[in-house]
């Protein structure tokens, strides 16, 4: 088997990803994924689509990341080792399209509007 390489981005997060056959190593920017995400629940959400499709510690994946928060993070490294799997074998598809795992999320933070304190808050409206 080659290395698979793809891409995922969630927010301003951007996950480039390279998966070959081993032992089920992460290893982001050069450090071990435990290291990377301090939280447990990051690891449960890299870690997801390896559990739906039963390949956990069957390949070893190099990343690298950059933008956004520990969270956006996470979840583009989720989408692109999702769609490293489905390049893989064509069959993991229903089971990671079934929990979402396969569409982008396209929420962005809303701009700042002039004239307000923030995106949609007011300034507090005084009658008299």
């Amino acid at each position: 088997m080659d290395v698979v390489n793809t891409i995922g981005r969630r927010k301003k997060a951007i996950a480039r990803i390279y998966l070959k056959e081993g032992k089920g190593s992460i290893i982001i920017n050069k450090r071990d994924y435990k290291d990377y995400f301090s939280v447990p629940t990051l690891h449960y959400i890299v870690q997801q689509p390896f559990e739906l499709t039963n390949t956990a510690n069957k390949y070893d994946i190099s990343a690298t990341l950059d933008g956004g928060g520990t969270t956006g993070q996470a979840e583009a490294l989720r989408l692109a080792i999702s769609r490293a799997l489905i390049k893989i074998d064509p069959e993991f598809r229903p089971a990671l399209k079934a929990k979402g795992l396969l569409r982008r999320d396209p929420r962005m933070v809303e701009r700042k509007k002039p004239g307000q304190p923030k995106a949609r808050k007011k300034f507090q409206f005084s009658k008299r």
